[in-house]
């Protein structure tokens, strides 16, 4: 079955993306915004913002139900969903949703601040017995030992997937609702705190001072590093290197708001989405 093509997807349904895919649809492109169900949660916890033009002593949530609003009328394409692996090929992306792949002419990042790994040594291991896509990685364990650690419920579909083709799972949730998950998974309640290995992972410790010994561990839905879900990508102290026009180092790819660095502010994120979305759709229409 062939993929569905568009001309722009953007990751991030916060200020920066809905600013970008707003401003590619006016220019008659097809456009697909992936983001969580919750759109910009840092913006939905400001209690206040005094300082975005036209709209002062709104909250953050006030301020993204006028967005959301815009977005609704325009008619963009929403999908709560995040894209699992990306790579270029004969002048398309494709992206991977879960079991689904899509195709694009050009992307928009704006995932907000990137992800910090939250274990320490966690880069050291990337691929190296830790990964953040369990359906992409686990045919590599297949009848071997592996912990998934998650930070919302995403990541129940993954362990489900995993507990028929390995030996033993076990799953940390992050979140607060009780998981429901395969009877085969074991469910642990400590907190992850440090991964034991040499070269490779060969377990991790818990906050209770238990140590799992695992072949694999897998962190599910944090927000992927950038530069990992797009091979090659520069970035500067934890953000994407993008020039005015938001171009990153790869040809067709954009970055917009807190992920390219501060303020974090959303005047900043509305008008680097501008920015982005006009050229995202001039991009792809050369291609």
């Amino acid at each position: 079955m062939q993929p569905e093509t568009y001309d722009l997807v953007i990751l991030g349904c916060g200020p920066a993306g809905l600013s970008a895919a707003i401003n590619a649809m006016i220019r008659n492109k097809k456009v697909l915004v992936l983001g969580d169900e919750v759109c910009s949660p840092p913006l939905h916890k400001a209690m206040k913002i005094d300082n975005y033009l036209g709209l002062p002593d709104m909250s953050g949530t006030e301020i993204l139900e006028k967005f959301m609003q815009h977005a609704m009328r325009m008619k963009v394409e929403i999908r709560p969903a995040r894209a699992d692996m990306i790579n270029e090929m004969d002048g398309l992306f494709n992206i991977l949703i879960g079991d689904d792949m899509i195709e694009t002419r050009s992307i928009v990042i704006a995932t907000g601040i990137p992800y910090k790994p939250a274990l320490p040594s966690e880069n050291d291991f990337l691929g190296k017995g830790l990964g953040y896509c369990a359906t992409c990685d686990g045919p590599l364990y297949r009848d071997r030992d592996v912990l998934i650690i998650s930070h919302s419920e995403e990541g129940e579909g993954e362990a489900d997937f995993m507990a028929e083709i390995c030996r033993k799972v076990y799953y940390i949730p992050l979140y607060r609702q009780e998981p429901k998950l395969d009877s085969r998974i074991e469910v642990l309640t400590d907190k992850p705190v440090e991964i034991i290995g040499n070269d490779t992972v060969e377990g991790c410790k818990l906050k209770n001072g238990q140590i799992i010994n695992v072949d694999g561990i897998f962190v599910l839905g944090g927000e992927t590093a950038p530069d990992r879900l797009i091979p090659g990508l520069l970035l500067k102290d934890n953000h994407i290197q993008v020039n005015r026009q938001q171009e990153t180092n790869l040809p067709g790819v954009f970055a917009a708001g807190d992920c390219t660095g501060a303020p974090y502010q959303v005047a900043k994120s509305v008008g680097e989405g501008q920015v982005a979305g006009l050229n995202a759709a001039r991009y792809a229409s050369r291609r």
